[in-house]
């Protein structure tokens, strides 16, 4: 955890981001770590988590994570949880709460009442095209012998 704490130092000290870290061990060992780069990278997606999330699979040189363990400043939000899932990292250790980071501007409150199915979001709209050539996309996908399995 104090290597994620520092990680989130870097970030807020170098004005990359907002105050998370996280790293990413395996068998005892460090197999990448990240800060919050929102800001620097102009990606709303580079969270800390996902950020050693995407360094942890390139060092290890698979997205199967599941013999590792997630350390990170605060409480996981909705996608960042999403990633740790699709990693299928079955471990993660916190320090601050989700309400601790609501306290201080980062509310995901929003999110996790969308996702209980308390309230629609309203901020943009979806709509269902082409599910034809997509589910042609799929097909094609399934019968391929030699694809990615999951």
């Amino acid at each position: 955890m104090k290597l994620a704490v520092q990680e989130a130092y870097r970030g807020i000290r170098n004005l990359e981001g907002g105050p998370f870290g996280a790293v990413v061990v395996r068998a005892g060992e460090v197999v990448a770590s990240g800060h919050n780069c929102v800001v620097s990278g102009n990606d709303p997606t580079a969270h800390a988590e996902i950020v050693a999330i995407r360094k942890a699979g390139a060092s290890l040189g698979k997205y199967d994570l599941s013999e590792c363990t997630l350390y990170t400043t605060c409480e996981p939000c909705p996608m960042c949880r999403s990633a740790i899932h699709w990693a299928r990292i079955r471990n993660v250790v916190y320090g601050c709460t989700r309400f601790d980071a609501a306290a201080i501007g980062f509310d995901d409150e929003l999110l996790y009442r969308i996702l209980a199915g308390e309230r629609e979001r309203g901020d943009y709209t979806e709509r269902n095209e082409a599910r034809d050539e997509c589910l042609e996309l799929f097909r094609e996908f399934e019968s391929m012998e030699n694809r990615v399995r999951y």
